[in-house]
C-alpha cells in the first residue's frame, strides 16, 4: 500500500499535469501516437524498429520546432532498459556533462546498465562543450540522443555527427495536424473534451493547420487560446475569429539552415524570371527579420551574374535599392528592394558577362603571365619610347567610325572569345555590333 507521502507526491503530479498547457498534456504516450514522421516511425522504419528492439545507438533528431524531437527522446526512455539522462544544452555545461559520465561509469560498472543521454538543442553547445562529450560518445560509455532545430551539418562538430546516426524530422503536414487538433478536441481526459467539449469550424481548424507551419505545439497553443477566447464570450464552438486572433502572431521559422535555403530559393525565383516567387521569398526573409542589406547585396551580384548585359539597367537598379537600404532603411526600403526583385525577375536574362571574367579568370590561373603587346606598353615615362613602348598604336577617335583594326590580347590568346552576347534583350544589338566590327579585321 502507497504510503502517505507517495500519496501527497502522486496527488501533486496529477495536479500539475492537469494544469500543463494543452500541447504537454496530449503529449504521445506511444509510438503509434505520434503525428507525422511515417518514413521514421511507421511499422517496420528503421527508427521505431531501433527504438521497440531497444537497439538504438547514438542519434541526432533533426527538425523544425513541434514535430517530436522531444517526445521520440521520452518514448525512447520508456521502452529502455538504459538509464536516461535528459539534459538541456540551454543550462548545462561541461561540469555537467562530466557528472552524467561520472554517473553512467559508476551505473555501469555497478549494475552492468548503459546510460542515454538526451541533449535537447545540441546546436547550443559550443565545441568545447561537443568535445567533452565525444570520447564518451566513442567508448560507448554514453548513448547520445542530440535534438536539434538547426543544421547539424553546420552546427554539430563533424567528429561527433560521424559517430551518430542522423534522423530528419518533417513538419507534419496540414492533414496531421487537424488530426491532432481533431484529438484534442475528442480527449475527455488531457484535451479539451471534458465536460461540454468544444467544436471547431473547419474555416477555424484550416486556419490554426494553416498558420501553424508544421508545429503541433504551435497548433494546440493556438486551439487552447482559441478555446479560452470562445469560452470567454459564452460558446463552445471555436470560430474563424477566434483561430485567426489566438495564431495570429507567429513566428516565421528561419534558422540558420532556412537563411541559406530561402535565399537559394530567392535567387533562383528570380533567375528563373519568376516574379511573384522572389518576391515571395523577399517576404518571407524580411518577416524572420534577415539583414536587408544581404538582400541587396545578393541583388547587385543577381544583376551581374544573371540579367548582365542583357539589360544594363539591372545593375543601375539593384544598386538603387542597395542605396536605399542605407540611406531610407527597413521597413520603408522594402519598397525598394521589391522594386528592385520585380525588375530583376522581369527582365531578360543573361550569363555572358560572368562567363567572360570567370573563363579569363581560369586562363590567367592556367597559362603562364602573357606579354603585353609592345604598341599597348606605357610609353609615358622617359626612356619608354627607346624601348619601343607605344610604337604603332593606333588611336581609335582618330578614325571616323571610332574602332581601328588593332590586335589587343597577347599573342598566347589570339583570337581567343571571352564574351559571347545572347540573342536577349540588349546583347542582341551588342552581338551585332561585335559582328560588324570582327567583319572588319585583317587576318593576323
Amino acid at each position: 500500500m502507497p504510503s502517505g507521502d507517495d500519496l501527497f507526491t502522486q496527488a501533486a503530479e496529477q495536479r500539475v499535469a492537469a494544469r500543463a498547457p494543452l500541447p504537454s498534456r496530449m503529449r504521445p504516450r506511444n509510438l503509434d501516437e505520434v503525428m507525422g514522421q511515417q518514413h521514421l516511425l511507421a511499422p517496420g522504419k528503421p527508427l521505431r524498429a531501433l527504438i521497440e528492439a531497444d537497439r538504438l545507438s547514438s542519434c541526432i533528431l533533426w527538425g523544425p520546432a513541434g514535430t517530436g524531437k522531444t517526445t521520440i527522446a521520452r518514448l525512447v526512455a520508456r521502452a529502455t532498459a538504459k538509464a536516461f539522462e535528459p539534459m538541456s544544452a540551454v543550462s548545462a555545461g561541461v561540469k555537467e556533462v562530466r557528472e552524467v559520465v561520472e554517473r553512467a561509469r559508476a551505473r555501469l560498472g555497478e549494475q552492468g546498465q548503459g546510460t542515454i543521454l538526451f541533449l535537447d538543442e545540441i546546436h547550443r553547445f559550443n565545441r568545447t562543450q561537443q568535445d567533452a562529450l565525444l570520447p564518451h560518445v566513442e567508448d560507448g560509455l554514453l548513448t547520445l540522443i542530440g535534438a536539434t532545430t538547426e543544421n547539424p551539418f553546420f552546427e554539430v562538430n563533424g567528429p561527433l555527427r560521424s559517430r551518430s546516426t542522423l534522423f530528419r524530422l518533417e513538419a507534419l503536414s496540414a492533414g496531421d495536424l487537424r488530426a491532432l487538433i481533431d484529438r484534442a478536441l475528442a480527449d475527455p481526459v488531457r484535451g479539451l473534451g471534458a465536460g461540454t467539449p468544444f467544436t471547431v469550424d473547419d474555416e477555424a481548424a484550416a486556419h490554426l493547420a494553416a498558420r501553424s507551419d508544421g508545429d503541433a505545439r504551435a497548433a494546440l497553443n493556438g486551439l487552447e487560446v482559441a478555446a479560452a477566447l470562445a469560452s470567454e464570450a459564452g460558446r463552445t464552438a471555436i470560430t474563424l475569429e477566434d483561430a485567426e486572433t489566438a495564431i495570429n502572431l507567429r513566428a516565421v521559422r528561419y534558422g540558420r539552415d532556412e537563411h541559406y535555403d530561402v535565399i537559394s530559393a530567392f535567387i533562383k525565383s528570380i533567375r528563373g524570371s519568376d516574379p511573384d516567387a522572389g518576391v515571395y521569398w523577399l517576404a518571407r526573409m524580411l518577416e524572420a527579420g534577415e539583414d536587408a542589406r544581404f538582400i541587396a547585396r545578393r541583388l547587385v551580384i543577381l544583376a551581374s551574374e544573371d540579367v548582365g548585359l542583357a539589360d544594363p539597367m539591372a545593375l543601375v537598379v539593384a544598386n538603387a535599392a542597395a542605396h536605399a537600404v542605407e540611406y531610407v532603411g527597413l521597413p520603408e526600403a522594402q519598397l525598394n528592394l521589391a522594386e528592385a526583385v520585380l525588375y530583376l525577375a522581369c527582365a531578360p536574362k543573361s550569363n555572358r558577362a560572368a562567363l567572360a571574367i570567370w573563363n579569363a579568370r581560369e586562363d590567367v590561373r592556367k597559362g603562364p603571365s602573357a606579354e603585353v603587346p609592345v604598341h599597348l606598353r606605357d610609353a609615358h615615362y622617359q626612356g619608354a619610347k627607346s624601348l619601343g613602348h607605344g610604337k604603332g598604336y593606333a588611336y581609335p577617335h582618330d578614325d571616323p567610325s571610332g574602332w581601328v583594326d588593332q590586335r589587343y590580347q597577347p599573342s598566347e590568346l589570339e583570337g581567343r572569345r571571352y564574351y559571347d552576347p545572347s540573342e536577349h534583350g540588349h546583347e542582341a544589338e551588342l552581338k551585332a555590333r561585335l559582328a560588324a566590327w570582327r567583319e572588319r579585321e585583317e587576318p593576323q
